[in-house]
């Protein structure tokens, strides 16, 4: 991997991360797929261009976070990871 900046994001994994989130709780999903605490940002996007997306949940469920960094719902699966 280059040391340059790039605004290029890898994929983390080819299937979404079932998550529990908890209502009020406010999670940062990664976008750049550098983070070794995925699908949540550890601060590895420094440097790319990238940034994390916050989500603030509403309620209490099981919500699906992209893991391919694909989405075009972001943070959320929208299965764009089957085509890649």
């Amino acid at each position: 991997m280059s040391d340059s900046p790039t605004a290029t994001p890898v994929v983390a994994q080819k299937a979404p991360y079932a998550v529990d989130v908890e209502a009020g709780k406010t999670y940062y999903w990664c976008a750049c797929g550098r983070s070794a605490k995925q699908p949540f940002c550890d601060g590895s996007h420094k440097g790319t261009g990238l940034a994390p997306l916050a989500h603030t949940a509403a309620q209490a469920e099981k919500l699906w976070f992209c893991g391919c960094k694909a989405t075009g719902k972001a943070p959320f699966c929208d299965g764009r990871h089957k085509t890649l």
